[in-house]
């Protein structure tokens, strides 16, 4: 188990499943960023105000005005807002996720076309034939044949 582990380890599947690993989180905050700064305050625009990160339903008692007060008193509460705002940061990941393999098959596919085909080997020419057989029938004879 060991050395299917050094295998691996070696060819490069952890180092590159690492360097996407931390690309991937750093993507996380770009995308966080740009739902929060960017889609939510046009959504909201759109929407008359509706600030999405704010929305909840409180359980416990009390009227709060926003989520930070709800839970800076300890309400219980369940963040929907939150959550759609978690949906919208997923769709904009998968999306460019599916735009950049899109693109990464694309190029695939026309380096492909682009490679040459194998040649095939040449046909032997009519001399090397003929010693062919003739090495075949002295085989067949039990003659040993020199070569």
């Amino acid at each position: 188990m060991l050395k299917e582990f050094k295998e691996f380890a070696v060819k490069g599947n952890v180092v590159d499943m690492g360097v996407g690993i931390v690309i991937g989180a750093a993507f996380t905050s770009i995308v966080n960023s740009f739902v929060a700064d960017i889609i939510n305050p046009v959504i909201g625009y759109i929407t008359g105000g509706i600030d999405f990160s704010n929305l909840f339903i409180n359980l416990g008692e009390g009227e709060y005005a926003s989520l930070a007060a709800a839970q800076e008193a300890g309400a219980p509460t369940i963040n929907y807002g939150l959550f759609i705002n978690a949906i919208i940061s997923f769709l904009i990941v998968a999306w460019v996720l599916f735009m950049v393999i899109k693109g990464v098959n694309k190029l695939k596919r026309q380096e492909e076309a682009a490679e040459p085909e194998p040649e095939a080997e040449p046909e032997p020419s009519a001399e090397e034939k003929l010693l062919a057989e003739i090495r075949d029938l002295l085989a067949a004879r039990g003659t040993p044949a020199e070569g």
